[in-house]
């Protein structure tokens, strides 16, 4: 379930007024996604998503992204700009949230990683990288090392709720993980949540890159290691896919080669992405109230990914 706000056609249809979109034929709310409501817009001219920016999504940050995504598509990048009124106004109000008219990208995303997907995904997250070099914006990555300190103070023994050990064995992978943790990587602007859920795919070809709210500036190969850590595995993370891994950095090597030291430190990051949501997950899981309208995702998911990574070297990631 991811619409909280509910919005009736007539309210729809006075926002697109003022837009030159054309007049509205139908509006559905869509029930991916965990964070905001939003909706399918049909007018009779073109295909709209509108979201509206619930708990999560600060209104403060709203220009970062419109600037980010503007950026991205100028490079050709396949991403969905936020969409202007007559006026030159993006965001809007509609029943007491921030709300953006967003271009609608075709293409489907997939529930299970493919090889001449992640082959393609690799591509086109090395021309993201590429076309953010010189996009100064961005706020400092909340979830980066003092983030995980945080969620494991806010943790506590709870985790052992979930598994016996797990607060310790938490607790042991952070501290190990921030102790080896780089400082001296080229940096960017990143996805930093880029699953195959948020990649939308048309044929062969990556025809969307969406869902950018958790974009922010950190290492630009962290972003690699995050994406590694989301494609790479089962859902579940018991079983690990060489074959995806394999296509993986062959297609994002091919446009931005790693460089020795962002090579060298990559078992790092991808123990940082794998513990980042693992403890987001496990925060979640002991947080959220049963009857929630979210569902929480299993942290043992991400915990199975952090043990793969605290077993491999660098090499055997970036070659299997």
């Amino acid at each position: 379930m991811a619409v909280y706000t509910h919005v009736d056609a007539p309210t729809i249809s006075a926002l697109l007024d003022r837009y030159d979109v054309g007049q509205l034929c139908s509006a559905k709310g869509i029930a991916e996604g965990v964070e905001n409501s939003n909706y399918l817009i049909d007018t009779d001219r073109a295909r709209f998503i509108l979201t509206l920016y619930e708990k999560r999504v600060d209104t403060r940050d709203l220009p970062f992204f419109i600037r980010l995504l503007d950026h991205l598509a100028q490079a050709g990048c396949p991403v969905p700009r936020m969409i202007a009124d007559r006026s030159g106004t993006v965001i809007q109000q509609i029943a007491g949230r921030p709300a953006c008219l967003i271009e609608f990208l075709s293409g489907v995303s997939l529930t299970e990683p493919q090889v001449h997907a992640a082959l393609a995904v690799g591509h086109a997250l090395a021309q993201m990288h590429r076309a953010l070099s010189d996009f100064a914006d961005g706020p400092v990555n909340p979830l980066g090392p003092q983030g995980w300190r945080d969620l494991i103070d806010r943790i506590g023994d709870r985790a052992d709720d979930i598994q016996p050990g797990f607060a310790q064995h938490l607790r042991d992978a952070t501290a190990s993980i921030i102790n080896d943790w780089p400082t001296d990587l080229p940096t960017s602007v990143i996805h930093a949540d880029l699953f195959p859920d948020n990649v939308l795919m048309r044929g062969g070809d990556v025809s969307g890159l969406i869902d950018f709210y958790f974009a922010c500036r950190d290492m630009t190969a962290y972003d690699f290691a995050v994406t590694h850590s989301a494609w790479c595995f089962s859902a579940d993370g018991t079983i690990w896919r060489p074959d995806i891994a394999a296509a993986l950095c062959d297609g994002y090597q091919h446009i931005r080669p790693l460089s020795p030291a962002e090579q060298s430190a990559f078992a790092t990051l991808c123990r940082g992405a794998a513990l980042r949501f693992t403890l987001t997950r496990t925060y979640d899981w002991l947080n959220t109230p049963a009857d929630a309208l979210v569902t929480r995702k299993d942290p043992l998911a991400f915990a199975r990914r952090l043990n793969h990574y605290l077993a491999a070297t660098s090499q055997e990631l970036l070659h299997p």
